[in-house]
């Protein structure tokens, strides 16, 4: 586990205890440290109790002798309790993080701690960063990935002073760490999302540029610049003094000095040679305009590792993809049935459409701001919607007129409708495609609930054509 002795003595409040809080909370206490632990949750308290940790009700405490507050990213601390608990330790002088900024004080605690590539934007950031690691591995570099993404920060291994930890960092996470400075810091994109969360857009994008927050001329800023607000930001960091060296990277256009995709090959300008490395239809993982960006950030930021080439375009090709972004999970009658639970915005989920040329369509859930306008450009994608959750009736209005849907009761009669009008009506090349467009909560206990969901319904599909039953 990461050292933390430096907490040794000290008096450490942990709110929240899911997989990251009970990480941080377990790791201050084998470190030395007094923790004060809670969650409103009574299944998250016994979890914790299971692992060593005592609750102690952070509502009721005495602020004054605690020297640290670490709060789950997931909490909305602008809800009244957390927030009025986090104004109270404020007015104590307790500073307030994430399990994040543990790792990144036991890396200025100790020499051999390694290097920091950070990974962020509204879309994409899980694939890029389950891409780089893969790409680190495939080049025998020692590396540990987490984050956001599956291991939480303080369940990663100690690594040498060559090694990378390749971070995915939330809006949530990024406004907790004030610490942080990444060697290598990437930026994807930035659309509408979290908005209730950090008071507007302008906010929103406010805490996603703390990601390049400390980086000097040593350092790396890798931004996508096929959104206006991205490249306003890329602006601002070239303007900066002493900034990072800025690096480009775009799906769309030429990105001079950077990297980028034309057509569907990835061109290598980091040297000014523009050099084709791969056709990227040679990653099945990755099918669409947004893979492409972020196999471009990806090899953008391994280049600037140290990573041949050649070697990173040899690893693209052979990344498996991840669960719940565009993840095939069967195929029935010819038909593809792809999981994309992931897509939990408009925006996600037109970058899931646009990768197909026929589509039954499965979305809904609980909505989100925007709706699905993202998706209207790609609306002649979609042979036929099948709408679940809060947001069906919204959706069915914004497509009346464009797409033809159904209104479904849950997901698994959603796949089943799907399926016996794709078996109708083909064609042979159509997939059925989940990518909601919508949070999960209304439903499932999160996304990966609800692919989990769809895959066991795909499953069932191809259990009865098995059996001759449907």
């Amino acid at each position: 586990m990461i050292d933390l002795s430096f907490f040794a003595g000290q008096r450490i409040a942990v709110l929240g205890l899911g997989k990251s809080g009970r990480a941080a909370a377990v790791a201050l206490a084998r470190a030395g440290a007094e923790v004060l632990a809670w969650d409103d949750s009574e299944d998250a308290r016994d979890a914790a109790e299971r692992d060593g940790i005592a609750p102690t009700d952070l509502y009721a405490a005495d602020w004054s002798g605690i020297d640290l507050l670490v709060l789950s990213p997931g909490i909305a601390h602008t809800h009244p309790q957390p927030h009025a608990l986090a104004e109270r330790a404020r007015r104590s002088g307790c500073s307030i993080v994430c399990d994040v900024e543990l790792l990144v004080r036991a890396r200025r605690a100790s020499q051999a701690s390694g290097r920091f590539v950070g990974i962020t934007g509204t879309n994409g950031k899980s694939t890029t960063t389950a891409l780089i690691a893969h790409i680190l591995d495939r080049a025998g570099r020692e590396s540990a990935v987490g984050g956001n993404i599956g291991t939480p920060a303080l369940s990663l291994p100690g690594l040498s002073g060559d090694g990378i930890y390749v971070l995915e960092l939330s809006s949530y996470q990024l406004e907790l760490t004030p610490g942080l400075r990444c060697d290598i810091a990437v930026l994807l994109n930035l659309s509408e999302d979290h908005l209730d969360r950090h008071g507007g857009f302008e906010g929103y994008v406010a805490a996603k540029e703390h990601v390049f927050d400390g980086q000097t001329g040593g350092d790396t800023a890798i931004l996508g610049t096929d959104d206006a607000p991205s490249r306003a930001l890329r602006d601002r960091l070239c303007g900066r003094a002493d900034g990072p060296f800025v690096l480009p990277v775009s799906a769309e256009h030429a990105a001079p000095g950077g990297v980028y995709v034309e057509g569907r090959r990835l061109i290598d300008d980091l040297d000014g040679a523009a050099a084709p490395v791969m056709n990227l239809d040679e990653a099945a993982a990755l099918p669409g305009a947004h893979n492409a960006q972020n196999a471009a950030a990806a090899y953008a930021a391994t280049r600037r590792l140290g990573v041949a080439g050649q070697v990173i375009a040899d690893a693209v090709r052979t990344f498996p993809g991840l669960p719940h972004r565009q993840e095939l999970v069967g195929i029935v009658d010819d038909i593809r049935y792809i999981n994309d639970s992931k897509a939990t915005n408009g925006e996600s989920a037109a970058r899931a459409v646009s990768s197909y040329g026929a589509v039954y369509w499965i979305a809904g859930g609980l909505p989100k701001a925007g709706g699905i306008d993202a998706v209207a450009p790609y609306f002649s994608r979609i042979l036929h919607a099948f709408l679940i959750g809060d947001a069906a009736a919204a959706f069915a209005q914004r497509l009346d007129g464009h797409v033809p849907c159904s209104t479904c009761d849950d997901l698994e009669s959603a796949v089943r409708a799907a399926q016996a009008m794709a078996a109708e009506k083909g064609p042979a090349d159509a997939v059925v495609l989940l990518s909601p467009a919508c949070a999960s909560f209304d439903q499932f206990a999160n996304f990966e609930a609800r692919g989990e969901a769809f895959r066991t319904a795909v499953s069932a599909l191809q259990y009865r054509r098995a059996e001759g039953t449907a």
